[in-house]
């Protein structure tokens, strides 16, 4: 299952890498409301749900980067 609506004006202008920057930031957000819940499993469902697809090494780097980095959006 995947959110389409509603849509943010502009959402679909974004490229990739911003794309994913928001992704982690949300997994982040949400990570501090329900720490138990798996952070890698939550991460690749929303790329899913995105249509992004990454390496495995590049989703690793991205869960360490949320379970232990400062943000990337600013």
């Amino acid at each position: 299952m995947t959110q389409d609506e509603p849509i943010m004006h502009g959402s679909t202008d974004a490229s990739d890498d911003a794309k994913v920057a928001g992704i982690v930031e949300q997994v982040r957000a949400d990570m501090q409301l329900r720490s138990q819940e798996d952070s890698e499993k939550m991460l690749k469902q929303r790329l899913d749900e995105t249509g992004i697809q990454l390496p495995p090494e590049e989703v690793s780097r991205l869960v360490q980067q949320i379970q232990n980095g400062p943000s990337v959006v600013d």
